[in-house]
């Protein structure tokens, strides 16, 4: 466990403790008549990954999963369920994130928007495992081992 940092008030110079917390995201594993869409990052972590992205101050997580949804593949989902949750301190090299991962399904042709540079649909056969970034690859073998 790491040590708490602390620091002085600068008003009454009480001392307090900083809290370092993970940081909640979602991911969608969106299910469409032609696979499941992944979109190809443009900013690093570079990879094929799951569309999500982080959960903004105020939002749900179904909220921010429709959204990030949508933003990076211009696809409308409708959520079907809540799939599992991923905490693995070393999930996300950019820092430490906790994922509620969701599947949903859609119809129609996923487009690369937001942080996508491409966006498809896979077939389960199809799916690049070994070009995933984060934990994505470990998140679709659950799914897809759960599914056939």
């Amino acid at each position: 466990m790491a040590k708490r940092k602390k620091m002085k008030c600068p008003k009454c110079g009480y001392e307090i403790e900083v809290y370092k917390n993970p940081v909640p995201t979602v991911d969608i594993i969106i299910e469409t008549p032609e696979g499941i869409v992944l979109i190809e990052r443009k900013n690093p972590p570079f990879g094929w990954a799951l569309p999500g992205g982080f959960v903004d101050y105020g939002e749900t997580l179904e909220e921010a999963a429709v959204r990030e949804a949508k933003e990076e593949t211009g696809l409308d989902v409708k959520l079907l369920r809540q799939f599992h949750a991923y905490s693995d301190p070393s999930r996300d090299p950019r820092q430490h994130t906790i994922t509620v991962v969701f599947v949903a399904e859609a119809q129609g042709v996923p487009r690369a928007a937001d942080d996508a540079k491409n966006a498809r649909a896979f077939r389960p056969e199809e799916i690049p495992f070994d070009k995933l970034a984060f934990d994505h690859g470990q998140i679709l073998k659950d799914y897809l081992q759960g599914k056939y």
